[in-house]
């Protein structure tokens, strides 16, 4: 009889214990602001997977109050957090996240992790797509060139260097990757796993019509989390905003 009241009062007190573990807290860099503060999705919003940031800068503050409220409610469908490891989690599907703030020029450092085979995310920079993240082995995308790995402007026109890795840097399917990401004006700087993938090369703007003459990326817009397929984990979100004119 004792016996069983003890592990009885045991399981109990592990439970409370389950119950009462805190958060983890973001420690971001000297000069760095955490995104995501470990506990909810507070300052993210949900957002339409590939709207152009000058059309939804084109609606009314009615129109876009509408929009928003339909697009967080797809948020809370498919992104949660897991507050016992300080991660933001995507089932895979949209909406996309973006954070409730816009920024121009930047630096950006983040960890994402690919649960399971064949995934395909990314990372939207001012609300332009995209620095690309997938699964190197995904026989879906040989064609679009995912053997050579991840941390590149994918959606760059065919002629840009930046449009591939300069090497293919991505660790295993199930494994953290670490991503560092600065943005000057339209050029872009990427570092995946502490490798250098995008040496300061330019950044199309994928919403330019086709045939029409190049137009730049929106100089302010959101940082913003894509996924396909797979559900993916980001943690360790920090930012640092950069003057103009300064690096």
């Amino acid at each position: 009889m004792r016996l069983t009241v003890m592990l009885v009062l045991a399981i109990a007190a592990g439970a409370v214990g389950i119950h009462a573990q805190k958060p983890v807290k973001p420690n971001p860099p000297k000069g760095f602001t955490a995104l995501f503060n470990g506990k909810d999705l507070t300052g993210w919003r949900g957002r339409q997977p590939n709207y152009d940031p000058a059309a939804e800068a084109k609606l009314t503050k009615e129109e876009l109050a509408t929009k928003q409220a339909a697009w967080n409610t797809e948020r809370d469908a498919h992104w949660s957090v897991d507050t016992a490891k300080g991660e933001i989690v995507s089932d895979g599907k949209n909406p996309h996240l973006a954070t409730a703030k816009d920024y121009g020029d930047f630096e950006l450092h983040g960890d994402w992790l690919m649960v399971s085979a064949n995934g395909d995310s990314g990372i939207y920079l001012r609300g332009i797509p995209q620095v690309q993240i997938w699964d190197p082995s995904n026989p879906r995308e040989v064609r679009n060139g995912a053997e050579k790995g991840s941390g590149a402007l994918w959606n760059n026109k065919a002629d840009n260097p930046g449009k591939f890795p300069l090497v293919k840097a991505d660790n295993p399917i199930g494994e953290w990757n670490n991503l560092k990401i600065r943005m000057i004006g339209d050029k872009v700087w990427i570092w995946l796993n502490d490798k250098v993938t995008v040496d300061g090369q330019k950044l199309d703007n994928y919403f330019t019509p086709r045939g029409a003459e190049p137009t730049p990326v929106p100089e302010r817009g959101p940082i913003e989390l894509q996924t396909h397929n797979s559900e993916t984990r980001f943690r360790n979100i920090y930012i640092r905003e950069i003057p103009a004119g300064k690096k």
